[in-house]
């Protein structure tokens, strides 16, 4: 059965001048793959993360990015050996090959999920605990706001608001667990597991 697990919980603070936020970063493991979703951009605790599964950048396949946010994606040069991957084009170096679906070679979902940024995606992993979606910013919170699900919630990075709320409603309707780009993961509060 597919493995899921969030090694670096997002944080999202504002500051004075701006932002202090790196994104969760989860690691999958399907199909003899190790796959990471969303490295962030805060090196030393993704490198602290990784060695607590007793893993080193080497040691990953697939790093996946959800969107094109620093915050998000920032990181994934550090997977040296690893391919490079989006919504629908897989990059080996300089070499990109376009897919659509799954990730290639796993049971791992990609869905479109368009609106906090055009080409954002999101992942569906089916496990033992149930469907779990890596949502990325579909969903995100500040770290002194309640997790509360609110389709319509405001997000001051949205390029759709439409689009977003659709992708919302989209993803509470496969999921049962879902991981936000910052906050903790959480248990789909329209579904019961």
């Amino acid at each position: 059965m597919t493995k899921v697990k969030v090694i670096t919980q997002g944080y999202a603070k504002e500051t004075k001048n701006g932002w202090l936020a790196s994104s969760t970063t989860t690691l999958i493991e399907d199909s003899e793959k190790k796959i990471i979703v969303d490295p962030g951009i805060n090196k030393p605790l993704l490198i602290k993360n990784l060695k607590k599964e007793g893993l080193t950048p080497n040691d990953i396949d697939i790093v996946f990015m959800t969107h094109y946010h620093p915050d998000h994606m920032f990181l994934a040069s550090i997977f040296e050996k690893a391919i490079a991957m989006d919504g629908d084009t897989i990059y080996e170096k300089d070499k990109e090959t376009e897919y659509e679906g799954s990730i290639p070679g796993t049971d791992v979902k990609v869905i479109p999920t368009p609106g906090h940024a055009h080409e954002h995606c999101a992942l569906l992993v089916k496990t033992n605990k149930g469907n779990v979606v890596i949502a990325a910013d579909v969903f995100w919170w500040m770290d002194n706001e309640k997790q509360k699900v609110d389709i319509n919630k405001e997000d001051p990075f949205t390029k759709d608001k439409k689009a977003l709320v659709q992708s919302r409603k989209k993803l509470l309707e496969i999921s049962d667990w879902i991981i936000p780009g910052h906050g903790r993961m959480f248990k789909n509060p329209e579904k019961s597991v």
